[in-house]
């Protein structure tokens, strides 16, 4: 069974001071589309592939589509009560990484067995955008 990585999209996407607040749709698009290539090259040090990478989006961004190879979900109210919900849906019995820099949510999904890494871990693999 795949490895199992949810991205906090509000959180990857603000951790990075380039403008995204003026088009918070069009900078979850832009992480979105940058996760596919994770998904076939994995997360060195942190989750080999093939990886099953699931985008949580929120407020303006909860247009966003799904993509091969990426599947968005959008959440109706907390986008940290949704990553909690899919950890407890989908992560068990399989490895299951939570990207995000919430305190927070990273002790709520580390209490269900998570792991949990930094924004960095994505857009460090972004070309540096």
């Amino acid at each position: 069974m795949d490895s199992l990585v949810i991205v906090d999209a509000a959180n990857v996407v603000g951790s990075v001071p380039d403008g995204w607040w003026r088009d918070r749709h069009a900078a979850a698009e832009r992480l979105r589309d940058a996760l596919p290539g994770i998904a076939t090259a994995g997360l060195p040090g942190l989750a080999e592939p093939p990886l099953e990478m699931v985008l949580v989006v929120e407020g303006a961004a909860r247009g966003v589509t799904s993509i091969e190879g990426v599947r968005v979900v959008p959440s109706p109210g907390s986008g940290d009560d949704r990553i909690v919900a899919l950890v407890a849906d989908e992560g068990d019995g399989r490895d299951c990484l939570v990207v995000t820099a919430d305190r927070g949510l990273r002790e709520r999904v580390q209490a269900l067995g998570a792991r949990v890494t930094g924004p960095r871990a994505v857009w460090g693999r972004r070309g540096g955008a």
